[in-house]
């Protein structure tokens, strides 16, 4: 699991639907929740985490797209195995990991040292821990 500390910036509720948006090293992130921890406030710090299954990776990357979660990252590191890869990304002072498959991986003739553009959708984003 890749994670990131944020804080709390703003809390929309409609009916049992919430997104909430957070700072992370000046970067809005968006998360949709049914189930909300109750606790939760603006300012708060909290842990969020997404499984590296969730996260999806663009090199070169422009146009429009509905993922509301988009990072610049640079990648670490690459471990190749026959059918997938794992990409570690490096974001601000976190390092998030990304699988996707090796097809991709040479398709896209990523190295280490290249910039990518990691994204994911709210609904994939969630709160491991209020700090």
């Amino acid at each position: 699991m890749s994670s990131l500390i944020a804080k709390v910036a703003k809390i929309n509720r409609h009916n049992l639907l919430h997104i909430v948006e957070f700072d992370c090293c000046n970067k809005s992130l968006y998360m949709t929740s049914l189930d909300l921890i109750e606790s939760l406030t603006i300012g708060q710090k909290v842990r969020l985490t997404i499984k590296p299954s969730h996260i999806v990776i663009a090199k070169e990357f422009q146009g429009e797209i509905s993922f509301p979660n988009r990072l610049e990252c640079t990648i670490l590191s690459i471990e190749r195995g026959k059918l997938l890869s794992s990409i570690k990304l490096k974001f601000v002072n976190s390092i998030l990991e990304t699988v996707i498959m090796f097809k991709s991986y040479k398709e896209m003739k990523l190295k280490v040292g290249d910039r990518v553009v990691a994204m994911f959708k709210a609904t994939e984003l969630s709160i491991e821990e209020v700090i």
